[in-house]
């Protein structure tokens, strides 16, 4: 079983690379389908969750090729099937992008339920009202959500609530739709934003991407283009995350500074130095960390992707702190695995109360999901002595090379398989 072993209490110095942002690509794939020309996409993470994606658009017939680690080829010409089934595709809550593409197109789409990240209530009864909104019949049978229509119309679509998914969803399906499509209280997230880029340079129509407000004319059919996936917030907040917490000094490179503004914020009011450059934020802990209040909410809030990363460093700040979330309910699974590091915290509702301790001890701890697995990793990299996380498939989900970046910056971190493989890298560390 593969792990991370983790030997804390070095700051983390030096400069990292963000890759290309995930919930970009994973929208930005699946929107390949919807046109018979070849996409060249670039700064593509090489993630377990893009790899699933490629891999279930090969399985309906789907022409991809890996130019290298980061670039790859997409021709969805002669798609055989409009059923995205495989066991692999349930595991991902992504997949459920392919039904707003393949409706779009082929006016019809069955696709598994989706899974991933076991954080709290995701229905996708918003994604089905709009797909209904613009003529199809949407059901779900036998697992599979089934979406067909004999022609899709525009319409005026009000969001009842500000949710991603549904936005990315309901625009895929508009974009080759008759007519003029708006939606109102549209998510204003980055990754939509460059989704939209995405579909605008393969001929859509697309305006108001950014704002709550996004208006599509529909065309009759997209063409083939090459695009650059925009750099990961969420992966860059983790690393400026991590420099606070361990008293480092970290530059992010390759990033877009006004994406990581509500994080940026946060970091200096507890204490941190920031700098910004153009493509790139320097973060400096050399002081001890203070306490503040926390909110998620949509962008261009504080993320709730940023929310487990935020209390491991503020379990370390003086004083006492809280931290609301108000996106998703299951969000603090975490807490428990902090708990046996010394962190004092409680949860009350979709509240942490978190009063800051003066160090975590090493221990062996569990990845609960994607963003709280990279937290863990954190609080081992600030604790004494060595940790152990578990379940890191979470964490492989969307951060790539996440141990060897870390290294990069001067930390003891290894994956290991074995309890012989721990043992040896226990006795390297002392």
């Amino acid at each position: 079983m593969e792990q991370y072993a983790i030997k804390g209490g070095v700051p983390l110095v030096g400069e990292v690379e963000i890759g290309g942002a995930k919930n970009a690509a994973l929208g930005i794939l699946a929107a390949a389908l919807m046109t018979d020309e070849t996409v060249y996409i670039e700064n593509m993470p090489d993630v377990r969750d893009t790899q699933i994606m490629l891999d279930a658009m090969q399985s309906i017939g789907v022409v991809t090729e890996k130019v290298d680690a980061h670039s790859v080829k997409i021709n969805a010409s002669h798609i055989t099937d409009l059923t995205v089934a495989g066991d692999a595709v349930k595991k991902i809550r992504a997949s459920y992008y392919f039904i707003g593409a393949l409706l779009g197109k082929y006016k019809e789409a069955k696709v598994a339920l989706p899974g991933g990240c076991n954080i709290g209530s995701r229905p996708i009864d918003l994604h089905m009202k709009g797909w209904r909104a613009l003529g199809a019949t949407v059901d779900i049978n036998g697992g599979l959500i089934c979406a067909e229509a004999s022609k899709l119309v525009g319409h005026h679509i009000y969001m009842d609530q500000v949710s991603v998914g549904a936005t990315i969803n309901v625009m895929m399906a508009a974009v080759m739709a008759e007519g003029k499509t708006t939606i109102e209280n549209a998510a204003k997230e980055p990754h939509v934003v460059d989704l939209a880029n995405f579909l605008n340079s393969m001929g859509a129509n697309i305006k108001g991407a950014g704002t709550d407000v996004i208006r599509i004319k529909g065309v009759q059919k997209l063409h083939g283009t090459e695009y650059t996936i925009i750099p990961d917030q969420i992966e860059a907040g983790t690393f400026m995350f991590a420099a606070a917490v361990t008293k480092g000094d970290v530059t992010v490179k390759n990033v877009i500074p006004k994406h990581l503004e509500s994080i940026s914020a946060k970091l200096q009011e507890i204490g941190c130095e920031i700098e910004e450059a153009d493509d790139a934020v320097r973060v400096v802990a050399s002081k001890t960390l203070r306490h503040t209040q926390v909110k998620t909410l949509p962008y261009p809030g504080f993320p709730t992707d940023m929310q487990p990363q935020i209390a491991v460093a503020l379990g370390l700040a003086e004083g006492s702190s809280m931290v609301t979330e108000s996106i998703f309910e299951n969000r603090f699974k975490y807490v428990d695995e902090l708990t046996k590091m010394g962190a004092d915290m409680k949860v009350e509702g979709r509240t942490a109360f978190i009063t800051g301790v003066p160090k975590y001890s090493g221990a062996n701890i569990v990845a609960p999901d994607l963003r709280a697995g990279a937290a863990m990793v954190l609080a081992a990299l600030a604790a004494e002595g060595v940790s152990v996380v578990d379940d890191i498939r979470y964490i492989e989900r969307g951060y790539e090379n996440f141990p060897g970046k870390l290294a990069g910056l001067g930390a003891q971190i290894e994956k290991v398989e074995s309890d012989r493989e721990l043992q040896k890298f226990k006795l390297k560390v002392g």
